[in-house]
C-alpha cells in the first residue's frame, strides 16, 4: 500500500492547490487542416511540459471534422517523443471500439518506449455516430463485459510471475504496469471504477449533470482490496472548460467559438472551430444556447484571476484530487496563451497527490 501523500500546496489565499492537467482533442480550426491541428497539439504538449502541468491526455473521436484525435495511441507516441516530463495518456480509449489485447499491446509499447509516463484512461462511449461505431465493429459496452475487459487489461500489464496462468500475453506490455483510469459521465463509469479500485476521471466538462451523484457513489463503494486496485483510496479528477485572457470581455468573446462548436454538435453537423464572433449569440435558437450553456456549465472563463477562482471553487465543492482542463479557441496561439496565463496565476504546479500503485 502507498503511504499518505504530503499536504497539497496552498495558494496565497490559503486555498488548496491540486495538480492541473490538459485534455486535448486536436481541434481543427476553420481555414486550417488536420495536419496543422496535430502540429498545434504537439506544440501545446511541449508548452504544458515546460509549464509544469501534470498530464497531457488525448481523447478518441472518430469520423469528426472537428477533432483529429481518432488514432489516439499514434498521437500519444508523437507527443511523448516531443516531451520529457509530463505524463501522457488517453482520456480516453473507448474500449468497446477495440480488441482489449491490442490496447494492451499499443499502450504496453508506449510504456516500453517512454517508461512510466504513460496513462491509460478507459471509457465506454462510442466517440462517434452509430454508423461509424458499426464500422469500428464496436461491441456492446455493457458494464459486465466492459469490467471483464478492464480486468484483462490489468492482468496483461502485470509481470509474468504474477500471472502464471494466463494463456494469452501482451508483448510488449507485460510487466509495464501501465496505470489504468476509469472515465465516466454517469453512474456506470463510477460503479466500474469503484468495484475495480481505479482512479476515476469524470467528464464534467461536457456532462456535468450527474457529477455529484457519481462521485458520491464512487467514494461510498470504492474497493481498495479489489485485485485490480490501482490506488489505496478513492481518487478523483474532473474536467472543466477553461479560457483565460487578459480581460473578461476578450475571454467571453473567445468562448463564442466553443458555443458555436456546441451548436454544431447539437445540430448533428459538426465542423471546424469557427472564429470568435459575438453575433453567434444572437443568431442561435435560444434552445440551442441553453443546450450550450448546460453542456459547458462547468467552466471558468475570464481573467487569469477569475479562472483560478473558478477552478478553486470547483475543487472545493467536489473535494477533487486533480483537475483536467479543456480549452477551445479558434486561434491555437490563444489557446497556448490561455494555458500560460493559467499556469502563471496558479503558481507552482503540484505533482499528483497519490500516484497509482502501478506507477510507483
Amino acid at each position: 500500500m502507498s503511504s499518505q501523500p504530503p499536504a497539497s500546496p496552498t495558494s496565497r489565499s490559503g486555498t488548496r492547490r491540486v495538480p492541473l492537467s490538459i485534455l486535448d482533442l486536436a481541434p481543427v480550426s476553420q481555414g486550417s487542416d488536420a495536419a496543422q491541428a496535430l502540429r498545434d497539439s504537439t506544440e501545446l504538449a511541449r508548452l504544458a511540459d515546460d509549464l509544469g502541468y501534470a498530464r497531457f491526455w488525448m481523447a478518441e473521436h472518430h469520423g469528426s471534422r472537428t477533432f483529429a484525435s481518432s488514432a489516439t495511441a499514434v498521437l500519444l507516441a508523437h507527443v511523448a517523443n516531443a516531451t520529457s516530463r509530463i505524463r501522457v495518456g488517453s482520456g480516453g480509449v473507448m474500449l468497446p471500439n477495440h480488441a482489449p489485447l491490442m490496447v494492451a499491446e499499443y499502450y504496453g509499447t508506449l510504456a516500453t518506449l517512454y517508461g512510466p509516463r504513460i496513462d491509460l484512461g478507459l471509457g465506454r462511449a462510442p466517440g462517434t455516430d452509430p454508423m461509424t461505431a458499426a464500422a469500428l465493429r464496436r461491441s456492446t459496452g455493457q458494464l459486465d463485459s466492459f469490467a471483464k475487459d478492464v480486468t484483462d487489461l490489468y492482468d496483461w500489464f502485470q509481470p509474468a510471475e504474477q500471472t502464471p496462468d494466463l494463456r494469452v500475453r501482451a508483448l510488449p506490455g507485460e510487466g509495464t504496469r501501465v496505470p489504468l483510469w476509469m472515465l465516466g459521465s454517469s453512474l456506470g463509469g463510477a460503479s466500474v471504477a469503484a468495484a475495480l479500485g481505479l482512479p476515476f476521471s469524470f467528464a464534467s466538462h461536457f456532462a456535468p449533470e450527474q457529477l455529484g451523484q457519481a462521485l458520491a457513489y464512487y467514494r461510498e463503494h470504492f474497493d481498495a482490496d479489489a485485485p485490480t486496485a490501482q490506488v489505496d483510496r478513492p481518487y478523483v479528477m474532473a474536467g472543466i472548460n477553461v479560457i483565460a485572457a487578459p480581460t473578461t470581455r476578450e475571454a467571453e468573446l473567445l468562448r463564442t467559438s466553443s458555443i458555436a462548436m456546441t451548436a454544431q454538435i447539437r445540430s448533428g453537423n459538426p465542423g471546424p472551430l469557427l472564429p470568435p464572433d459575438e453575433r453567434v449569440l444572437d443568431s442561435l435558437d435560444p434552445r440551442v444556447l441553453q443546450f450550450a450553456d448546460t453542456f459547458q456549465a462547468v467552466r471558468a472563463v475570464g481573467t487569469p484571476g477569475e479562472v483560478v477562482a473558478g477552478i478553486e471553487a470547483f475543487v472545493a465543492e467536489h473535494d477533487l484530487d486533480e483537475v483536467i482542463t479543456t480549452t477551445y479557441t479558434w486561434d491555437p496561439q490563444l489557446r497556448r496563451r490561455s494555458y500560460e496565463l493559467l499556469a502563471q496565476e496558479w503558481g507552482a504546479m503540484p505533482a499528483p497527490q497519490l500516484a497509482p500503485r502501478s506507477a510507483q
